[in-house]
């Protein structure tokens, strides 16, 4: 999957957040891995996510790689403040579901001084995929290059409620 040329990235002042907007094979393979997910094939562990969107109140529905680190499950959005990621803010929680299995929870964003290890790890997992769009990033990049990169790229904590 490549970057799209109609990205918007962050200015040099930070004033427009970072978002890596998909090529069409990227949106065309990411609908493929969210319908296997819907019908109980998990690609490495991806899932889909259901979200309610902010605007249309309706279910908004997206692959996601959920990382575990430390028996905590976290999301991280790769390709930056996406509309999933505003969904999420403005949700407060969702749905991650592989098939039959849905599990619905609720999030807390984490602060930029605290997404090192959970960035880096997130990398050594899904690196593979997603480093593409960490903008030259990855996870053998010093702690300084990570830390940079913290606020091009939400991460919410994932809480089970059911």
């Amino acid at each position: 999957m490549s970057p799209s040329a109609s990205s918007s990235a962050s200015s040099p002042s930070g004033s427009t957040p970072y978002y890596l907007k998909g090529s069409p094979l990227a949106v065309r393979l990411n609908s493929v891995i969210g319908w296997l997910a819907r019908h109980g094939i998990s690609l490495a562990g991806s899932a889909e996510l259901n979200v309610r969107g902010r605007k249309s109140g309706q279910m908004q529905r997206i692959p996601v790689n959920p990382f575990t680190y430390e028996g905590t499950q976290y999301l991280v959005s790769a390709r930056g403040h996406s509309q999933w990621v505003r969904n999420m803010r403005a949700a407060g929680g969702g749905e991650l579901r592989v098939g039959r299995k849905v599990r619905a929870f609720t999030v807390a964003e984490v602060p930029d001084a605290q997404k090192l290890p959970l960035l880096r790890g997130y990398l050594e997992k899904w690196g593979w995929e997603v480093n593409q769009y960490f903008k030259g990033v990855t996870a053998k990049s010093t702690d300084a290059e990570i830390e940079a990169a913290a606020g091009d790229h939400p991460v919410f904590r994932v809480t089970l409620t059911k």
